[in-house]
C-alpha cells in the first residue's frame, strides 16, 4: 500500500535526496540545488540500496533519482520501495538520459511523481522539485499520451507466436523468410501479423514494430 506523502509547510525548505551513480553528476546536482532558495540537499546516494536506506534515515520530501544505477535496485525499484512506506513517503522524480516509453511507464506504475531528462534546464528541475513537494504529478499531455498508449499496447496480450513473428519482422525478415524460419506457410505469417495489427492498432509492419518496441515487448 502506498503511503501518504508529508509535505513541508510554508517557509520550510524542501528536503531533497540526490541519487545518481555518477559522482560528477551527483555533485553537480547537489551544488545546483544547494544554492536554491527553499531547497535543502539532505543527502546523496550513489546506488539504489543506499538510496532506500537514506530515504528512511533522512526523511527527505523529494528524491531526485537517476533511472539507471548500476548494480542493485534501479530508479524504478527505489521509487517502488520508498513509495510503499506506510507513512510520510517522499515524492520521487526520475531524472534520466533515457527517453524510453517502457521506462516511463515503469516509473509511473511505481509511483513516481515525474520523469525528467537530464538535458532539462536547471530552472525546470528546480521547479519540478517544488511541484513534486506540493503533491503535483509532473506528466504533461505528451507524456500522459505516451503512458496511455504504451499501457494499451502492453494490455494487447500478443500470443507467444505473434511475438515471435513480430520479433523476426523487427529483425528485417520478410513474410516469406519468417515463414521459412518458423516452418509455416506465408499465409499463416500474414494471419499472425493481421492479428498483431488489430491488437496494437497499427496499420503496417513498421508501425507494429515501433509500438511493440516502445512498450518494451521486443526487449
Amino acid at each position: 500500500m502506498t503511503g501518504a506523502t508529508a509535505y513541508p509547510g510554508e517557509g520550510v525548505p524542501v528536503r531533497v535526496l540526490v541519487v545518481d551513480d555518477h559522482p560528477v553528476v551527483r555533485a553537480g546536482l547537489s551544488a545546483l540545488l544547494g544554492v536554491q532558495p527553499g531547497l535543502q540537499v539532505v543527502g546523496e546516494a550513489g546506488g539504489g540500496e543506499e538510496a532506500i536506506r537514506l530515504a528512511a534515515e533522512l526523511g527527505p520530501d523529494v528524491i531526485l533519482c537517476d533511472l539507471r544505477l548500476g548494480e542493485g535496485p534501479d530508479g524504478v525499484a527505489v521509487t517502488r520501495a520508498v513509495r510503499a512506506r506506510p507513512a510520510a513517503a517522499p515524492a520521487v522524480l526520475i531524472l534520466t538520459t533515457y527517453d524510453h516509453d517502457a521506462d516511463l511507464v515503469r516509473a509511473v506504475e511505481a509511483g513516481a511523481a515525474g520523469y525528467l531528462l537530464k538535458d532539462a534546464a536547471p530552472t525546470a528541475i528546480v521547479a519540478a522539485i517544488g511541484a513534486a513537494a506540493r503533491g503535483e504529478t509532473l506528466l504533461g499531455p505528451e507524456l500522459t499520451e505516451r503512458v496511455v498508449t504504451t499501457m494499451r499496447v502492453r494490455r494487447a496480450e500478443l500470443s507467444a507466436r505473434e511475438l515471435e513473428v513480430l520479433r523476426l519482422v523487427a529483425d528485417g525478415l520478410s513474410n516469406r523468410e519468417v515463414a521459412r524460419r518458423l516452418v509455416v506457410s506465408e499465409a499463416t505469417v500474414k494471419t499472425h501479423l493481421n492479428h498483431v495489427f488489430v491488437k496494437l492498432g497499427a496499420e503496417s509492419r513498421t508501425a507494429a514494430v515501433a509500438a511493440a518496441r516502445a512498450a518494451g515487448l521486443l526487449e
